[in-house]
């Protein structure tokens, strides 16, 4: 399993305050590049190596996003100049940067709603982001930040399956990752990851009956659905956007999986 964190560890040391700020203009944190379509696909480092292996359950979003990115160098660097060591360090900036603001929020109230807490055994998912953070793992599909032109990869345009090198990225990194996490409950975060997470299950790294796929994805974008899916808004009030049949199955479905598997 990859850690590349002690490689980039003085580099983060080394970073000035634009550098943190914008991690997908730093040179030194690149990874790999590729092209397609004319477009420009940049891998970039930040701390997101660290693995805690007694977690009970991993969460996983598409990529760290620019400011994710942001706020991990940014603790890291914190980390490093007092003195931590880069395990320590590592550990630190992953946990301060995952998942923070409304989406926590939105998370942690769908994660309740299904059985996640009484699986895990604590009152709240709340507790994972606090005094219970040794029970969670946070990962992304794409395991380090992907930009595309510059700006954040959202999935799509290129999709993760149109790049022989992104293919790699997902095994290399989260594959191998995850492949070590086999007994926890595993929590993508929208469709395009449970295709990616999918994608890693023939190859024996990700166990396709621990993936609890159908949660909507925490964004505040994403509202509604996440209204309906915690019964906060009846149907007859939805949006013709929205569609509650497939909440409905997706829900009983991972109440059913994660009943199963407690």
């Amino acid at each position: 399993m990859k850690d590349l964190f002690s490689r980039f560890s003085e580099i983060i040391r080394g970073l000035n305050p634009d550098e943190l700020e914008h991690p997908e203009r730093v040179e030194l944190l690149a990874l790999d590049r590729d092209q397609i379509g004319g477009r420009n696909v940049k891998l970039v480092y930040a701390p997101f190596d660290h693995v805690n292996l007694e977690a009970k359950v991993v969460i996983v979003g598409i990529t760290p996003g620019r400011q994710q990115a942001s706020n991990a160098l940014k603790a890291a660097k914190r980390g490093l100049d007092r003195g931590l060591s880069a395990d320590a360090a590592s550990a630190e900036a992953k946990v301060f940067a995952s998942f923070s603001g409304p989406m926590r929020t939105n998370l942690i109230a769908m994660m309740d709603s299904v059985g996640i807490a009484e699986f895990l055994g604590v009152q709240s998912c709340t507790s994972l982001w606090g005094e219970q953070a040794k029970l969670v793992h946070f990962t992304s599909a794409i395991r380090y930040p992907v930009f595309v032109d510059g700006k954040d990869w959202s999935g799509s345009n290129p999709t993760a399956f149109r790049l022989a090198s992104m293919r790699k990225w997902l095994s290399d990194y989260t594959g191998e990752e995850l492949r070590v996490l086999s007994r926890a409950l595993i929590i993508p975060l929208g469709p395009k990851v449970a295709e990616m997470l999918e994608f890693l299950a023939p190859e024996g790294l990700v166990p396709r009956e621990r993936i609890i796929a159908g949660l909507p994805h925490p964004s505040g974008a994403n509202a509604e659905r996440i209204a309906y899916f915690l019964g906060r808004k009846p149907k007859d009030r939805l949006s013709p956007k929205t569609n509650a049949e497939a909440l409905d199955t997706a829900r009983e479905s991972i109440v059913a999986r994660v009943s199963a598997i407690s």
